[in-house]
């Protein structure tokens, strides 16, 4: 859901409260003195100053989500969201920084507040409000980081990650990052443009494949092999409890017949393409869920998993 800054400031006082958190203004309106309020988050009362002029209605630590509404709140209207926050925000798995970072619109000073980041930008996002917060796109995001990273591996990491959870292709990114600020971009630029995404952005698709069906998560990127050790052959996904495997962007050689040595251990092998998965998704995830269930019919494979490069999600 897309919001405009008016949008925000109708829902800001609502969705605060709900989340414990008010800021002096709310508290003058209501007719709370700043004395009052600094009275009752000192040492001994109920509330916890967690920013200047932002108080959490109670003296337990606060949630990383209680520390956003604070943030945002301390920061004003038109605040946004970005980095590691907006990734999970938007679905990817990612830790988090100890800092908060924000994107606030460059006519502003912002004042210093501990583990916030708070960069002015004249090129401010259009808000993505999710949970009653205002986040930039995950391509945003993960760009924002890129340019503060100085490690080029770590930098095509976070580029990959919209590409590997489907949220944004090569072309997104790109365009973003044009349209930005070019300074301490040209890292961020060798790596994009040295990209290869067919692979990365085919995980994408086949995430959002299987989020159409209430199927688990499977592993992601392993080996099958026999009781022995055999290798067998290998699976984009794979779902142990029932023996499917699905690939979607492994080898498509004439010569390899791995295929078949699944096939002979009983293992149900669901197979299409990254182009079946962009142009195709619901029928893909339609075709999975039926393969899905045509292996809880049969006996399970005697095989079994190995992770080739860690389990991918």
């Amino acid at each position: 859901m897309t919001t405009t800054t008016s949008d925000l400031d109708s829902l800001e006082f609502g969705d605060l409260v709900s989340h414990g958190v008010l800021h002096r203004r709310h508290l003058r309106v209501a007719g709370i003195s700043d004395r009052r309020a600094a009275q009752l988050s000192g040492p001994g009362g109920p509330w916890r100053q967690v920013y200047s002029g932002v108080y959490l209605v109670h003296d337990k630590p606060p949630s990383r989500e209680q520390l956003l509404h604070a943030a945002v709140a301390r920061y004003g209207a038109g605040t946004v969201v970005t980095g590691t926050d907006a990734l999970c925000a938007h679905g990817i798995s990612h830790p988090r920084t100890p800092e908060i970072h924000l994107l606030v619109p460059h006519n502003r000073r912002p004042s210093y507040e501990p583990n916030i980041v708070a960069s002015r930008t004249a090129r401010m996002p259009e808000p993505i409000l999710i949970g009653g917060l205002p986040y930039t796109s995950a391509a945003r995001a993960a760009l924002d980081l890129a340019r503060r990273e100085p490690d080029p591996d770590e930098i095509a990491r976070l580029v990959s990650l919209p590409l590997y959870w489907g949220l944004a292709g090569r072309a997104d990114l790109a365009a973003e990052l044009d349209a930005g600020n070019q300074r301490g971009t040209s890292a961020v630029r060798n790596v994009l443009r040295n990209l290869d995404d067919k692979e990365t952005f085919a995980h994408g698709q086949a995430l959002r494949t299987l989020q159409r069906t209430p199927l688990p998560t499977p592993q992601w990127n392993v080996a099958v092999c026999d009781l022995r050790g055999r290798r067998l052959g290998t699976a984009d996904a794979w779902w142990d409890d029932v023996g499917l495997a699905w690939r979607y962007r492994t080898s498509t050689d004439p010569d390899d017949f791995s295929h078949l040595a699944l096939a002979a251990t009983g293992t149900v092998l669901f197979r299409c393409t990254p182009s079946q998965l962009q142009d195709s998704s619901e029928e893909m995830s339609a075709e999975l869920l039926i393969a899905y269930r045509q292996a809880a019919r049969t006996p399970r494979p005697k095989v079994r998993a190995v992770y080739k490069t860690g389990n991918a999600a």
